[in-house]
Parts: structure tokens; C-alpha cells; sequence
């Protein structure tokens, strides 16, 4: 299987707001950047957005690094917390709600199809790569509130 690295950032300016997402894709010295907004979101679905993007672009199963700065995508993926929500009729622990069940089920199925391993990075601390992805998922909030 092809070893690919997935770099993902999400951005938004207010919670619910005008949002964007940024993902960079590298295999064998190719790289392959990737953006994308919403007039109306949350920064959480930008950050699922990017993972999601980044993963739809793979043609075939693969080993994937997913490199982000979001905790809340990190922790749901790498601790099963996401599968329990989805196993429990889209609750929490708590009982309390899942939030965005719709990216969920979607990224949940392209991980059935890729082997994922996750890696945490600390966001605005200089990583070139996260730093990037912010970049562009800054410009497409800012592309995302100009259409709302």
C-alpha cells in the first residue's frame, strides 16, 4: 500500500461562522494542496472537512499519517470514540448528542477503507505543514464570508 502523509487544518471566524479548510497531501516527494469553505459552519466541521477531503483524493486503500492540530478529530478517531458514538445511535458517553453525524459517518466509512494513523500537532507553534494548511483555511473563510 502507498505510505501517504494527510497535513489538515480548519478555520472559522465565529462559531458558527464563515469557515474554510485546508489539507495537504504527500507521497513520494508529491504534493497535492487542497481547500475549501463554508459561508455557515463551525470550526470543528472545517477540521472534519479537511480529513474528509484529503482521504476522498486517494484512489485506492492506503497507509495514511493524518497530521492535525484538532483534538476533537485526533481524540474521536485515535481513542474509538467516534465508532462508540456511532455504535450508541450517535450518543455520547454522556447520552448527550454526537455532533456532526453527517461528516462522521462519511469519514468513518473512508477509514474502513485507509489504515489511519493519527498524530497530533500543537496548532500555531511553527509546523510548516499545519501552518500551510492554516494558511489556506484562513483565505477560505475569508473567500466564505464574503458570500454570506
Amino acid at each position: 500500500m502507498k505510505e501517504i502523509e494527510l497535513y489538515t487544518d480548519g478555520a472559522c471566524s465565529g462559531n458558527p461562522g464563515p469557515g474554510g479548510w485546508g489539507a495537504i497531501l504527500r507521497w513520494k516527494g508529491h504534493e497535492k494542496a487542497l481547500s475549501g469553505g463554508d459561508p455557515h459552519t463551525t470550526n470543528n466541521r472545517m477540521e472534519l472537512s479537511a480529513v474528509i477531503q484529503g482521504l476522498k483524493q486517494l484512489k485506492e486503500p492506503c497507509l495514511v499519517t493524518l497530521i492535525s492540530d484538532s483534538k476533537y478529530v485526533c481524540d474521536a478517531i485515535s481513542k474509538g470514540w467516534a465508532r462508540s458514538w456511532q455504535k450508541n445511535g450517535w450518543r455520547k458517553s454522556d447520552k448527550s448528542p454526537a455532533l456532526n453525524i453527517d461528516l462522521w459517518e462519511e469519514l468513518l466509512q473512508l477509514l474502513d477503507t485507509h489504515t489511519v494513523t493519527v498524530r497530533w500537532v500543537k496548532g500555531h507553534a511553527g509546523h510548516p505543514e499545519n501552518e500551510a494548511c492554516d494558511r489556506m483555511a484562513v483565505k477560505e473563510s475569508l473567500k466564505a464570508a464574503q458570500k454570506s
